[in-house]
């Protein structure tokens, strides 16, 4: 007997009709003998409308009464999925953030989970309970409503599973484990049977929107095991789905590449005609970090007379409020002659452990797009991905052609 915890998103639990099947597929697991924590999102579509909801109201709305009503959403479906587990005879037991104290910090719509108490879980789990615990929440130590922002109830699963040490940690989605590339760009992808942390990581910090990167970070961090499987399949006959392992081994599949992700979520900010100096680097992205900005890729030209221009991309949702406190706090502070930027920009990298040992991947990556026509504005690096800047118009055909460069679409020997 294992205890598991089990992850649903919002397509997962869409309607009544999905959340009964997910019911039906937690009985089977719990007919087998298992412990279950379940952690759901609100339905498809939900936070979103709650969203809009208080935009209506305001245009800037208060971050703390936000996740107020954005928290809302997984409340209804911890409810409707307790109840549905009760009709396929089981006992169960629903928990908002706050019931179980997830405590978290105070950055509204951005929290970040700092403990968990399991006791009363471990209690009902004892008693023979399914627990089921609303995802994407938490609460301060002032006792205020928190969000883990977008695709926070990854992080929940996670994070429940770290704190009560569970043998696996399931993330049930729309698609049946992490593919080579998104299926819907490029037809040919593969599904992984497994794949490593490190390029776990990478893939959903460039933009792979299967599992949400703090999910990921906090998995490898704790120890969590995980995998990844469709909510879709077979209640009966499920798939394996793509495990993430914590190092490679001889049973890894043999790629150099594991996988071609991409973001178009992305804008691109250039400070022009910054004194090229000691700080300045700092002087820029210091208030931006202050403003809970993050920051992806930056590249700072070569010095000219002893200027500069000096390039970073946020998040597409942060690209206005990035250009807000440039103009505001650092423009005239540090003498730059212009601040521009460009939100019709899209991310492509290629990613796998096997570019360690492996030379020529960014030549063969920078070939095959200028084959294309598609120019590259800024690029990044790290052990294992190459990450470039280009045209939004260009992303799939970008996807598509370095997948079939690389190969993607063979089973690695």
């Amino acid at each position: 007997m294992a205890l598991i915890v089990q992850k649903y998103g919002g397509t997962s639990v869409g309607s009544t009709e999905r959340i009964k099947n997910v019911a039906r597929r937690v009985a089977r697991w719990k007919a087998m003998g298992h412990d279950l924590v379940v952690v759901p999102s609100a339905m498809s579509g939900e936070t979103n409308r709650l969203i809009g909801l208080a935009r209506e109201i305001s245009a800037m709305p208060d971050p703390r009464e936000l996740d107020v009503v954005a928290s809302t959403g997984e409340q209804v479906t911890i409810g409707l999925l307790s109840m549905a587990l009760m009709e396929q005879g089981l006992k169960a037991k629903s928990y908002t953030g706050a019931q179980v104290k997830i405590l978290t910090d105070s950055a509204h719509t951005k929290a970040r989970i700092l403990n968990i108490e399991e006791a009363n879980m471990r209690a009902d789990l004892a008693a023979g309970c399914v627990v089921v615990v609303a995802g994407f929440q938490g609460v301060d130590e002032m006792g205020n409503i928190t969000t883990l922002g977008r695709g926070g109830s990854d992080t929940s699963a996670v994070a429940l599973a770290a704190a009560l040490k569970a043998d696996e940690c399931q993330i049930y989605t729309d698609v049946d484990g992490v593919y080579t590339a998104d299926p819907r760009i490029v037809p040919e992808a593969r599904r992984l049977t497994t794949i490593t942390f490190e390029e776990m990581l990478e893939m959903a910090s460039l933009g792979s929107k299967v599992l949400q990167i703090r999910s990921v970070e906090f998995a490898g961090k704790y120890n969590v095991k995980l995998r990844v499987l469709s909510s879709f399949d077979d209640v009966d006959t499920p798939g394996e789905g793509t495990l993430i392992t914590f190092e490679e081994d001889e049973k890894m599949e043999h790629a150099i590449i594991s996988g071609i992700a991409f973001a178009r979520d992305e804008a691109k900010i250039t400070v022009r005609g910054v004194p090229d100096r000691p700080g300045i680097a700092y002087a820029i992205l210091g208030p931006v970090g202050d403003a809970n900005i993050d920051v992806d890729m930056i590249i700072q030209n070569v010095s000219v007379d002893g200027m500069t221009d000096f390039s970073f991309t946020v998040h597409r949702n942060e690209y206005q409020k990035a250009l807000d406190v440039l103009n505001d706090k650092v423009k005239a502070h540090i003498g730059a002659l212009d601040i521009g930027g460009d939100e019709h920009i899209a991310k492509v990298s290629v990613v796998g452990v096997g570019m360690r040992s492996h030379v020529g991947i960014a030549s063969q990556m920078f070939r095959t797009l200028a084959e294309e026509g598609i120019n590259i504005q800024m690029i990044s690096t790290s052990e294992i991905k190459i990450s470039v800047v280009i045209d939004e118009k260009y992303v799939e055909l970008a996807v598509r052609v370095l997948h079939k460069a690389f190969e993607l679409d063979q089973q690695p020997a």
